[in-house]
């Protein structure tokens, strides 16, 4: 049975060519080729890449370059501009490129961004029309994204980390990564059918 990674990123080392956008706590390059060897090392056979929206924002081109040199081994998701009133368009193109599997919005609660937000409409039925999940972070904001995926019962959605924030550090005890999960899946099956 394949092992795929349902989450990963990529990325070059900061550089004028393709400059981040913000610079986190992560090291300075994680490559493809890097990934791809990481992936040979623990037998991974495939992974779903997530361009880094935190280095590039809505610029996905060196995940596609990534996919290019390792077609049998990466799908790529490309995160959307909800303020692009073309979004639709963009989901479009995306869906013509080579290995794209997905598009992922950011529902964060530094976005604010409403959960009813006309853009967010727009790439919810981009999305079923093209017949693509929705890669959602709506961590330390599952109220937010548990709106936005009731308003669109059509839309399949894969909410990112688990909904879980993602510390910049370690947590002090093991067990707190396990009532941050047991806080966020009590959360999404507290819903009333």
């Amino acid at each position: 049975m394949p092992i795929i990674d349902s989450q990963v990123h990529a990325y070059e080392a900061n550089s004028p060519m393709r400059p981040w956008h913000s610079v986190p706590n992560w090291p300075d390059h994680v490559t493809g080729d890097e990934m791809v060897a990481a992936m040979d090392k623990v037998g991974v056979d495939g992974a779903i890449f997530i361009s880094a929206f935190s280095l590039y924002r809505y610029d996905a081109s060196y995940a596609v370059e990534v996919q290019r040199a390792h077609p049998g081994r990466l799908a790529i998701v490309k995160p959307v501009d909800p303020d692009d009133p073309d979004v639709a368009n963009v989901v479009a193109d995306w869906k013509k490129t080579p290995g794209a599997v997905g598009i992922r919005i950011m529902l964060t609660k530094e976005a604010r961004r409403a959960p009813d937000d006309p853009g967010l409409d727009r790439i919810a039925r981009a999305a079923v029309r093209h017949d693509f999940p929705v890669n959602i972070l709506c961590w330390d904001n599952l109220d937010a994204g548990r709106a936005l995926i009731d308003r669109h019962p059509d839309t399949r959605f894969i909410i990112d980390h688990l909904g879980i924030l993602q510390p910049r550090v370690p947590p002090a005890r093991r067990q707190s990564l396990g009532r941050s999960f047991r806080k966020c899946w009590n959360s999404l099956n507290d819903r009333t059918p």
